[in-house]
């Protein structure tokens, strides 16, 4: 599987967005990049039950407002927003947490604007393993949707676990989650917080995190 790292991660713009949500403590990581293809297009190959196994993971439930969701393995939820063809929202309950994913789509000239949203209380995970901790799993997310999007060709998981194995691979998680440091900073952490952050979720997937040290545990 190949992937041009430095050119797929640069074309993704990242912020961190912290704030209070219900009285407590909250952060937004913000993922937007264009596609080459059309919003309808877009919305399809995001939300249609056919189409998602193809870059992301198998899903089942009920996809439409008020349906529940599973993807094999991950998180599932509750679709909270739906407007077609251009926003839905959902909890992601994933290892007994909740947060929250919110998707928008935006034409701009022949391309699709896709702008992510995952939103989760600041709790003891996040202040082991800062944004990186869901903002990796969603680079290599839609990292797998510009390659369905552009050649049609579908995962195949087996392929795509040995290749998060592999130099590459691990090049591909380390840039992330630098970039995503760069962003926690920017949102007003510390900066050598943000860094001991970001080395625990590159170490955690990479492979290398020690036995004894708790994982992300987000299911992004």
């Amino acid at each position: 599987m190949e992937i041009d790292v430095a050119r797929v991660l640069g074309l993704v713009t990242r912020s961190v967005k912290n704030f209070e949500k219900d009285g407590k403590a909250a952060s937004t990581v913000t993922l937007t990049r264009l596609y080459e293809t059309s919003v309808d297009d877009l919305w399809d190959a995001v939300t249609s039950r056919q189409r998602i196994p193809r870059w992301f993971l198998p899903v089942e439930g009920d996809l439409q407002l008020g349906g529940r969701y599973q993807l094999k393995g991950n998180a599932g939820g509750t679709i909270t927003a739906c407007t077609p063809p251009t926003h839905f929202a959902a909890t992601w309950e994933f290892g007994g947490g909740m947060s929250w994913i919110d998707v928008k789509l935006a034409a701009e000239r022949d391309q699709a604007r896709l702008t992510l949203e995952h939103t989760a209380i600041i709790e003891d995970h996040w202040n082991q393993f800062g944004p990186g901790a869901v903002g990796i799993g969603w680079d290599l997310a839609i990292a797998g949707l510009e390659r369905y999007v552009a050649t049609g060709a579908s995962v195949d998981h087996e392929t795509a676990e040995a290749w998060m194995g592999s130099p590459a691979g691990k090049e591909f998680m380390t840039t992330s989650g630098e970039y995503w440091c760069e962003a926690h900073v920017a949102s007003g952490v510390d900066p050598e917080t943000a860094k001991q952050r970001s080395d625990r979720t590159i170490a955690f997937y990479r492979g290398e995190m020690p036995p004894d040290v708790a994982h992300p545990g987000t299911g992004s």
